[in-house]
């Protein structure tokens, strides 16, 4: 068997890991620009949450009906039909592109029908009839994104399956920029306090929805001239039976009833979020609901997107040959080390992230409608959310293993283990936190540790799979990372406890705060220089722990780096 079995080709991986993490830190960057200019346009009040609901439904409603099945079970299977069908699996992407873009076509149509009904189902019954009316008009603007959603998610899997990994994931990048031009647009017309006196005219949400919308247009359809210089030429196939979708089918039924129970959660949480808003406006407190959750997410992901989607979709037709070869010992390493990598990296900006959470949020986002009590107290829940970073991308890196098995029934089950555990923790300590902020932080702590017990379960259920993932050893890593980071941790926020009067003696209160350039430009050093103490910090302790894995993926990534 070890004739067949495929080799790691670990210079073709890293130069596709490496244009992978370069366009995500490119998308990554230009999203985050995005929201910032949401932010500007619309704060974080209640008329913010109505256009974060409606331009949410595509997403949800595409991934809900076919986008997980299409991101989970396709590209193992084009990459078994490439090798096995005389065409090179050209047939077989054809068909699969035909009758899923047909799909989505009719399921738009019908979700711009039923767009009042889908918002009904994640707003509160308080909900202010005019924020509702608003969230519906987002919705049946924003709605037809779905069918982009899903050209843009075949055509990248028919490229990543040709071995073009880095260009698709540059593609979101025109998307982003086409959003900013529409905030920008927006605040030229609207000002910065239409969201706050909480009345949009329509021509002003005929700007928001047609123009985010037109951006997701403009993200798939510039693939389809990359496609083409791959040398695939689509033509429609409308000959389904005996093709081989029928299996893909099957297995993508488990994907599809684990995005199911993944979507359900989210739905309760959106539900809460959109509540928390209300229940701030009530108490007079600082505005925080969707928009929040959705931007402090969006900083949560973002190591994870840069770092483990990037190291791991580049990895995954890998670990779909080895596995299909039959060589399950090496699936396991690979897994292993994926994982250790991995943690090694996100460790250390997780650190900055919950430490200098505030400050890097009010950087951010603290601008035109966008008051600072509200950009800091993003931060705040941005720190909590920090709390899950590690167990969140190690779940990915596993069911990525189950996947490459053909394995999508475990992966629904550890879904459903996970969205129990979230609500069942998020329901109490949203109840028991304070009207808006506070609730919020409350769910991303319930997500956080929810993740982590996932983690344990996700973990064994794999490695009796596979027979071993160097459980040991990467135990070991993990604990020595984890120690590493907390001493890291309690160097900076030494730092800052003791720098803090010192600097506010010096510059005043209102600069240390963040208040006005002078006060900004202290938050971009303060931030450096706490990044620069933190990373050298915890590559200091790594060292001493021996824990060599920080100096490997230093390496690693300084090799790709150069390679790209």
């Amino acid at each position: 068997m070890s004739d067949d079995t495929p080799s790691v080709d670990r210079g073709s991986l890293a130069r596709s890991s490496s244009a992978m993490a370069l366009g995500t830190i490119a998308s990554k960057v230009t999203g985050v620009l995005r929201d910032v200019a949401a932010a500007a346009a619309l704060g974080f009040y209640i008329v913010a949450d109505a256009f974060s609901l409606g331009n949410s439904l595509p997403t949800i409603v595409y991934i809900l009906l076919i986008g997980g099945a299409l991101n989970a079970v396709f590209v193992p299977q084009l990459v078994r039909r490439m090798q096995e069908d005389a065409d090179g699996g050209v047939g077989y992407a054809d068909r699969l592109l035909t009758a899923a873009g047909l799909a989505l076509i009719l399921l738009a149509a019908l979700a711009v029908i039923g767009a009042p009904w889908i918002v009904d189902l994640y707003t509160p019954d308080d909900y202010p009839p005019g924020a509702y009316d608003l969230a519906v008009a987002f919705a049946r603007l924003c709605l037809p994104q779905m069918v982009f959603y899903g050209i843009y998610a075949m055509l990248t899997q028919v490229l990543n399956s040709r071995g073009t990994f880095g260009l698709p994931m540059f593609a979101p990048i025109a998307n982003n920029i086409v959003a900013i031009g529409t905030f920008i647009l927006f605040i030229v017309v609207a000002g910065t306090s239409a969201a706050a006196d909480g009345q949009l005219s329509a021509d002003q949400v005929l700007i928001l929805g047609v123009g985010t919308t037109l951006g997701v247009a403009v993200q798939a359809l510039i693939l389809i001239p990359v496609l083409r210089r791959s040398g695939y030429h689509w033509r429609p196939r409308f000959d389904w039976r005996d093709s081989g979708l029928g299996h893909a089918s099957r297995l993508a039924a488990w994907t599809l009833g684990l995005v199911f129970v993944n979507q359900l959660a989210y739905l309760v949480i959106t539900r809460l979020t959109v509540q928390a808003n209300v229940n701030a406006a009530a108490a007079g407190n600082v505005a925080a609901g969707l928009t929040t959750y959705q931007k402090a997410h969006l900083i949560f992901i973002l190591p994870h997107s840069v770092v483990t989607v990037s190291i791991v979709a580049a990895t995954l037709p890998l670990l779909s040959r080895l596995a299909h070869a039959g060589n399950r010992a090496k699936v396991g390493q690979e897994i292993g080390r994926i994982t250790r990598v991995v943690v090694a990296l996100v460790l250390p900006v997780a650190v900055l992230l919950a430490v200098e959470g505030p400050n890097i949020a009010l950087l951010l986002f603290g601008y035109g409608a966008a008051t600072p009590d509200q950009a800091s107290l993003l931060g705040r829940v941005v720190a909590v959310f920090m709390i899950g970073l590690v167990p969140f991308s190690v779940v990915y890196i596993c069911l990525r293993g189950f996947y490459a098995l053909e394995d999508t029934r475990t992966p629904f089950w550890i879904a459903v283990v996970f969205s129990c555990l979230w609500l069942m923790l998020a329901f109490p300590l949203f109840r028991v936190a304070g009207a808006g902020g506070q609730q919020i932080g409350a769910l991303a702590l319930a997500y956080g540790i929810g993740y982590w017990i996932t983690l344990i379960i996700a973990w064994v259920l794999l490695r009796r799979r596979l027979g071993s993932l160097d459980s040991r050893a990467t135990m070991k890593s993990v604990a020595k990372l984890l120690l590493a980071a907390g001493v890291a941790a309690a160097v900076m926020v030494t730092i800052q406890v003791f720098a803090e009067p010192g600097l506010e003696r010096t510059l005043g209160s209102s600069v240390v705060l963040g208040h006005g350039l002078d006060g900004r430009l202290v938050l971009l050093i303060t931030v450096l220089v706490m990044g620069l103490i933190g990373a050298a910090t915890y590559a200091l302790a790594a060292r001493i722990l021996r824990a060599p894995e920080v100096t490997d993926a230093w390496s690693l990534v300084r090799r790709r780096l150069v390679r790209t």
